[in-house]
């Protein structure tokens, strides 16, 4: 529960503006009833459960999207039908929602809401005793959503940097480790749900720490980047790569047999052999491949092309060994 309020903002907005709408909103109902003021405690009940209803189907159903945009239009719909039923102490309510909107939803829809709110508060006039006051709120409440836009804007900014940060290796470019772990997820279900296949290759530069330990790091960082280059242009836009670490990387490839696979892989080795250089000569790489199985787990998917990959490197290097084939063996050989 804590993890997603503080990996997810928005739905920390929507649950912040469920429980202060459960604690804030509950007295007033609860006084217009007591006063007399059915329609105005009516209001604020239907406000609360719609609030409360939107911040239940966010946990419940991860879509914070939707139930945001609801909430937003509900806060600001309430807010504008509480000024016009108990007049001016209901312009207040609109403030605060007119900051919140832009946490809860997409700008675009947050200032098209801010606007109507406040020109439907304006048009209807009731809760103003004045023109000097009607412009005057007017006034601040734009003030108001636009200082929330600029924050808003800012912080949605940094939260996609720090994913990219938290996703992206530096050096290369490519995926990290932690989007390849849930790369891997994704395909599995993917391919248990529509039957699609999935390739998954790992890769490992030969002999590369000798290129650190002789020519330096920083002919080995170019050599990192010079064999994504390489890659990602010989392989389809909706192929994967990841960098697992250190020197090895990771491809994913979805949609592809075991017959296309291995052409792509014989033609990926010969343009890393033919292409890829350090100032001692050429570089080559050895790959482990395994085809998803049915029912198979990510972790034993990967398992199964790290053994291959290990084969390759254990049995000389610059060379592709297939899952399969080492499994095949074992299969032949069992008893009828």
């Amino acid at each position: 529960m804590f993890y997603r309020l503080k990996t997810d903002l928005r739905l920390s907005i929507i649950t912040l503006l469920g429980v202060s709408g459960l604690v804030g909103i509950t007295p007033f109902a609860v006084m217009r009833f007591l006063q007399g003021n059915m329609l105005a405690g009516v209001v604020d009940l239907a406000i609360m459960l719609s609030i409360f209803s939107g911040m239940v189907y966010a946990w419940v159903t991860g879509d914070t999207a939707r139930s945001g945009f609801f909430m937003a239009v509900v806060s600001a719909s309430g807010a504008v039908a509480v000024g016009a039923v108990v007049g001016e102490p209901g312009l207040f309510w609109l403030y605060p929602v007119l900051v919140t909107s832009f946490f809860l939803t997409e700008a675009r829809y947050a200032i098209f809401i801010n606007v109507a709110a406040v020109v439907a508060l304006i048009v209807h006039g009731v809760a103003f005793s004045s023109s000097v006051q009607m412009w005057s709120f007017a006034t601040t409440a734009v003030v108001v959503s636009c200082c929330a836009y600029a924050f808003a804007h800012r912080n949605e900014n940094q939260r996609e940097r720090l994913e990219h940060l938290a996703t992206v290796d530096p050096l290369t470019g490519v995926k990290n480790r932690r989007s390849m772990d849930e790369e891997l997820t994704v395909a599995t279900s993917v391919s248990a749900r529509n039957g699609i296949s999935q390739g998954l290759v790992l890769l490992d530069i030969d002999h590369f720490k000798k290129v650190n330990d002789d020519y330096g790091h920083s002919v080995g960082d170019e050599v990192l980047k010079e064999l994504v280059a390489l890659v990602q242009q010989n392989i389809r836009r909706s192929d994967q790569m990841f960098r697992f670490g250190g020197e090895e990387f990771v491809l994913l490839m979805s949609g592809v047999d075991e017959v296309g696979l291995r052409a792509v892989m014989h033609n990926l080795q010969q343009i890393i052999r033919r292409f890829l250089k350090h100032p001692g000569g050429s570089v080559t790489a050895s790959f482990g491949v395994a085809v998803l199985k049915a029912g198979e787990t990510p972790e034993d998917w990967f398992g199964r092309a790290d053994v291959a990959l290990y084969r390759a490197k254990e049995t000389g290097r610059d060379r592709v060994v297939y899952a399969d084939d080492i499994d095949a063996p074992a299969t032949s050989g069992a008893p009828a």
